[in-house]
């Protein structure tokens, strides 16, 4: 019983996750921070200083 309910929570959890990433209102953040590794030190910098990071 206990992990039917453990299950099932974990199931809605990876669900809720996988809602979440896939979001539009998340695609430009994640392109910016895919966009980190190609850019120099100096503007990545920025661009943290920027976001309050």
């Amino acid at each position: 019983m206990v992990n039917g309910i453990f299950t099932a929570i974990c199931l809605f959890a990876f669900i809720g996750i996988v809602i979440w990433a896939y979001s539009s209102r998340q695609k430009t953040r994640f392109e910016e921070a895919a966009r980190l590794p190609l850019m120099d030190d100096t503007d990545v910098l920025e661009k943290i200083r920027e976001k309050g990071l």
